[in-house]
């Protein structure tokens, strides 16, 4: 579609707290689409590190072919900052930092405070509690969970997550912005894990003890799910990309919340103790140097 022209249903003007992988690959989503964004950071060298992830991905995606439009046109609606002030007139704000309970709750106060009477504050949380996180807020009915997918430029599903104060019109809302980005809503009602962590995550951990217990190697385990069971991509291999201290932590969430099925396994602490976190540091079930 051509960025010249904004989708039925899509915000014009949108905010991303956090402009890391997650951060920038939302940003990137509504740019391409024709949304006016602003990218808040931490800090002036967090801000750039930032502008240029976001802007080598539009780049790309005109490359590919998967988007349409001119990149000085798209940049020219991006704006990089450190104050939440720019947040202001934004009509949705979608957090994108990382999944650590006490971060999420100040990061996301940190943005209420600056929103206008009936802008939209979303998380993009993977696990944790919604209705928690709302529960935190001043403004709980206009908050939910937008779980968008690693990568989020190829990937086409985005989990909508209603907490229990979520007002019922959002749920509609939210489904007319992911349509406007090109991707497919699944709507859940806030659980620990909602339904893609669950199953994935559950998938992973027993995939990690058949290699912990001498079933097969990691390789075969992963080629078995995406030769037989048609996965795009392996439960192990995905762990490496999303990361093994990510993972761990939806675990330890969900072994609190759900019971010993989602234990961590031994083979999980320990990679994650000696620093072997999959593709970011080169090395996880497979090797990525």
């Amino acid at each position: 579609m051509s960025n010249s022209v904004l989708p039925a249903g899509l915000p014009a003007k949108v905010g991303v707290l956090g402009g890391g992988r997650m951060g920038a690959g939302i940003a990137h989503a509504f740019l391409v689409n024709g949304s006016d964004v602003v990218v808040v950071e931490r800090d002036d060298a967090s801000a750039q590190a930032a502008r240029e992830r976001v802007e080598s991905s539009a780049a790309k995606s005109l490359e590919r072919g998967a988007a349409d439009g001119n990149l000085d046109e798209m940049v020219s609606r991006l704006t990089v900052s450190v104050d939440h002030a720019d947040f202001g007139d934004r009509q949705l704000v979608v957090e994108a930092v990382p999944e650590d309970w006490d971060l999420k709750v100040a990061s996301l106060r940190g943005v209420e405070e600056r929103l206008a009477p009936g802008a939209v504050l979303a998380s993009n949380t993977s696990s944790l509690s919604v209705s928690g996180l709302a529960d935190e807020l001043a403004r709980p009915e206009d908050f939910l969970g937008l779980h968008f997918f690693n990568p989020v430029p190829a990937s086409t599903l985005i989990e909508v997550v209603i907490g229990r104060q979520t007002r019922p019109e959002l749920v509609e809302q939210s489904r007319a912005w992911v349509q406007g980005l090109g991707k497919t809503a699944v709507v859940v009602n806030d659980a620990p894990g909602f339904a893609s962590s669950r199953l994935g995550v559950g998938i992973a951990l027993e995939a990690m003890r058949m290699v912990e217990e001498g079933v097969a190697s990691a390789e075969d385990i992963d080629n078995a799910m995406v030769l037989g069971y048609k996965h795009p991509t392996g439960p192990l291999r995905t762990t490496d990309i999303v990361g093994l201290d990510v993972r761990l932590g939806i675990a330890e969430y969900l072994h609190e919340t759900l019971g010993e099925r989602f234990a961590p396994p031994q083979i999980l602490r320990d990679k994650v103790a000696r620093g072997e976190l999959g593709r970011k540091t080169g090395k996880g079930f497979f090797d990525w140097s």
